[in-house]
Order: structure tokens, then sequence, then C-alpha cells
């Protein structure tokens, strides 16, 4: 049997096209995002052991859904912002993300960007494939994981060039199988936790999140030589805009 290594996948933000543009307003994040963790297949026990452990700590019989806990809403409407309790419960949370085996990684599109750089090009053209909601999303990406293998990657050779996609032969080579997993999983909740500091990174990374994770070396940058960053690490798309207002221009 070969080495595995698991994507853990979410998703995060609007998956809707838009029909008409989108303006740039610069105190608003508006992105999507697919991304999680990546771990090896020998080091999962020990995640999941991680993960109970934490969760009968703090009596927790409900998934780790990462809008709730930071937003103090839902199931964790109990865990209010500014006590004691969710001091503690943050350092939990943060020993648990930073002291298990995995890699966060993901892709952030800036909307707004995307609509400027590619409206007049391609008219209305947003296709995103999220993690599971429903049967027919499911068989989507089922049929784009595929297509993969025989086709390579969809995107316009020139512009993606510099991240040295694979070609269809190495990623059949490379894709192993494709497994669907609930929001009850253990790691699809990890990964749930990780793309929110992946895509605030995009647009601060002196985001608190974001650099405790990335100072931990739970990025996959940190096992990426600088110049393996640029083609293997995570990915910022269409920032045009918010580049150019961080810049004051």
């Amino acid at each position: 049997m070969p080495r595995v290594m698991n994507f853990y996948m979410d998703d995060s933000g609007t998956r809707t096209p838009n029909r008409k543009p989108l303006p740039f307003e610069p105190s608003v994040r508006n992105f999507f995002a697919l991304g999680g963790v990546l771990i090896n297949e020998e080091d999962e026990a020990a995640a999941r052991k991680a993960y109970h452990d934490f969760c009968e700590r703090w009596k927790l019989n409900y998934p780790l859904h990462s809008v709730d806990i930071r937003h103090s809403c839902g199931r964790f409407s109990w865990l209010h912002r500014k006590t004691d309790e969710y001091e503690r419960f943050m350092r939990d949370l943060t020993r648990l993300l930073t002291s298990i085996n995995v890699l966060g990684l993901a892709c952030v599109i800036d909307r707004p960007g995307y609509d400027a750089r590619y409206r007049e090009r391609y008219g209305r053209k947003l296709r995103v494939m999220p993690e599971r909601s429903c049967r027919a999303d499911e068989q989507r990406l089922a049929k784009y994981y595929e297509a993969l293998k025989v086709s390579g990657p969809p995107f316009e050779k020139d512009s993606s060039s510099a991240y040295a996609p694979l070609a269809a032969a190495e990623f059949a080579d490379t894709l192993y199988e494709i497994r669907f997993k609930s929001k009850s999983s253990p790691l699809g909740q990890i990964a749930e936790l990780f793309l929110w500091p992946l895509v605030l990174a995009a647009y601060d990374e002196t985001n608190r999140a974001c650099a405790t994770l990335r100072d931990a070396g739970c990025f996959i940058e940190s096992r990426l030589r600088l110049d393996e960053i640029a083609v293997g690490g995570s990915k910022r798309s269409c920032f045009e805009l918010v580049d150019r207002h961080q810049r004051g221009n």
C-alpha cells in the first residue's frame, strides 16, 4: 500500500456568482476560499485523540464550528468574549491546533478583484467547487477531480504558469481517491478552524490568529524553501484592488 497524505478541505465565503459588478470596499473582506489541512494518514489517530480529549475537557458533544466560536453564537452562545472562560477556551483550542501534526493550506480569491480582472474578458463565469453540502455539489466536485487526471487543470496556461501546475499525467499519478466527509468529522472541523486564519493571512498577515498558527509552524510554508513557496504554498488570487488600497494608491 502507498503512503497516503490526506487533505481535509472546507470552504469559506460566499459561493454565489455575482450578476452585477462588485464594488471594492476596503473595510469588507469579500472572498471565496477553499482550504484546510494536510495530514499523514498515520498521524490521524493522534489528531483524533487530541480532538476528543479537548471536547471531553469542555464537555462538548457538538462540532467545533469556526463561525459559531468566533461570534459566540449557535451552540457556542455560552462562550462570551472578554471573560476568563473565553480566554481559557481559546488558549486550549490554540494548543489543540498547534499540537497536532497538520499543515494548513488554502487558496483565497478576493471576489471584487476577481470581478475586476475577469468580467470584461469572460463576462460572468465565476465557478467554484465547495466542500460537501448537497449531492449535486458532491457530483460536480467528483467530476472535476476526475477531469484533473484526464485533462489537467482548466486554468489559462500563461497566467497560471508561475505556479507550475501539474500536467494531467502527474495528477493521475498523485491523486489517490476522493472521499466526502461530514461536518461531524474531527479532522473536517480542524480543517474549518484552520481555514479562517488562512483567509485572514491573505488580507493581513499580522492578524493574531494567523500569526499564532504561522509562528507555530502550522502552515505549509514552514516546510518549504523560500524558492518553493510561490508554487507550493497557499495562494491568494485577484488581490490587486486590496494591494493597491494597502499601498495607498
